[in-house]
């Protein structure tokens, strides 16, 4: 059962690591955001079978909470705001994708030995969670940073911090109090990010935040 357990556990993160890069290859929102969702959906799986393997029932509550915030609430209220702004495109990348995804997976390498090397007297399971874990928050950093949509950006935000609680839940999970503290920022940070998306496109009619380079230093 400890070998199933494992390979379970690796399934499910190695997953996520996937998904991460298919958002990476995704130029459309709503193909983007469709692929975010079932990026929170593993999420939620990988958690709620940690809490089985480690036997600690208040991660089913961190699995649930991942399930009705990131893999529902957040991409249907991101839909919403699509369709308010007006954003029926492309998205509009820095580099092209092959090179992106050239450079995920490197990220992804350089992920797996530095963290497999560092935490070499850790539990394996523990190790090699956290290994997927933090390819999974590379490659957000990595989607942050080659496109230029800032719905798109958000997206590879709440990307990262997926995988910082993937991360959390991998390393024997974090006290309930601080699940619940960091998922109610998160919502927070998105209700802000989602009227500063708003302002922007009333002000600048677009969101492309290349576009808006151009107005630095404009006076009103």
């Amino acid at each position: 059962m400890r070998g199933l357990s494992f390979d379970i556990a690796h399934m499910l993160a190695g997953s996520l690591v996937l998904v991460s890069f298919m958002q990476l290859y995704q130029d459309r929102l709503y193909a983007l955001l469709n692929i975010y969702a079932l990026h929170a959906l593993i999420l939620a799986m990988s958690v709620a079978w940690q809490a089985f393997v480690q036997d600690a029932p208040h991660l089913y509550l961190t699995a649930v909470i991942a399930l009705v915030f990131k893999a529902i609430v957040i991409p249907t209220a991101l839909h919403k705001i699509i369709v308010r702004l007006g954003i029926h495109r492309e998205i509009e990348t820095v580099v092209g994708v092959g090179p992106a995804m050239l450079l995920g997976m490197g990220l992804v390498a350089l992920a797996m030995v530095v963290m497999l090397r560092v935490t070499a007297e850790a539990d394996p399971l523990a190790r090699e969670d956290l290994a997927f874990a933090l390819s999974v928050v590379l490659l957000g950093l990595l989607m942050m940073v080659t496109r230029r949509n800032a719905v798109s950006q958000v997206i590879g935000f709440m990307s990262l911090e997926n995988g910082l609680v993937l991360a959390a839940t991998g390393a024997k999970g974090m006290p309930l109090v601080v699940e619940i503290s960091v998922a109610f920022s998160v919502l927070i940070a998105f209700i802000v990010i989602g009227i500063f998306l708003f302002r922007i496109r009333e002000r600048f009619d677009t969101v492309d935040v290349q576009a808006l380079d151009r107005f630095r230093g404009e006076r009103r």
